[in-house]
């Protein structure tokens, strides 16, 4: 079993989970060709790959599905019923026959126990995942504005996290290429976690167990990996959490393959 972001950021976001009876994508923002070569460094074999699960449908998130599908016919894409009232340009132009609606917050793909939770975003929809597999769990939150006791709770005790530390407030408040307006958005309740954020979330969920953390959906305007992971680091530590003792943080990429963790 091993979990491995493939790509983590604005210009494309998708990560791999790998159960002992299959394997699924969370997002697919990436060109098929890009994908495809990712897998043949990470050696994964496509045909294994039996879903994608959709967080919501920004481009970054859901550019690649539809080649993915068209090309890999047994593959489903599952998707909250609720984003059907919609009517997304981006989700009626995917194979229907393809597309599993779920309405409940818990479902099955093989031996991986699924569940989805509302993340707070300036999207239509937007969901995390959770997926279980016998004691195993790895948990997935890349785009929300704030956390709450709920999101919390959904991602207590898992062995491997993918939390967003999409930037530093100082150089995005500071950053002259950014309007007003795109800041307000960003800093907002629907926006993207700060690292500070992050760090403040991870000193509450370390202490339910989780072990291992990944730093993700990073902004390549307003953050890097050394700034991320040292904000956090700090933070957990003026809570008397060591970065190295009591988590692992790692730190996941836009332009390539991120540590791979088999457990």
């Amino acid at each position: 079993m091993r979990a491995v972001s493939i790509a983590s950021g604005s210009k494309g976001n998708c990560i791999y989970v790998e159960s002992n009876l299959t394997a699924v994508l969370i997002d697919d923002g990436l060109s098929l060709k890009s994908l495809e070569s990712k897998f043949k460094e990470l050696n994964i074999n496509a045909e294994k790959i039996e879903a994608i699960l959709l967080t919501h449908e920004h481009s970054d998130h859901l550019y690649g599905v539809k080649a993915f599908l068209n090309k890999y016919k047994k593959v489903k894409i599952y998707i909250p019923s609720f984003a059907q009232n919609f009517c997304l340009p981006g989700l009626i132009s995917l194979p229907q026959k393809q597309i599993e609606w779920y309405s409940v917050s818990d479902f099955f793909i093989k031996d991986i126990t699924v569940s989805s939770f509302i993340l707070p975003h300036d999207s239509h929809f937007c969901v995390g995942y959770s997926l279980l597999f016998g004691d195993k769990k790895v948990s997935v939150a890349t785009d929300l504005g704030k956390m709450s006791n709920q999101i919390l709770g959904n991602l207590s005790k898992s062995d491997i996290l993918f939390l967003e530390s999409n930037h530093d407030e100082q150089l995005l408040r500071s950053n002259v290429k950014y309007t007003a307006r795109l800041k307000k958005r960003i800093l907002s309740s629907q926006g993207h976690l700060s690292n500070t954020n992050c760090g403040e979330a991870l000193v509450y969920l370390v202490k339910t167990g989780v072990k291992q953390v990944i730093l993700s959906h990073l902004s390549e305007e307003n953050n890097t990996p050394l700034l991320a992971y040292t904000t956090v680091k700090n933070v957990l530590k003026e809570n008397g959490i060591i970065e190295g003792e009591h988590v692992c943080v790692d730190v996941a990429f836009q332009n390539q393959v991120g540590t791979v963790f088999n457990f």
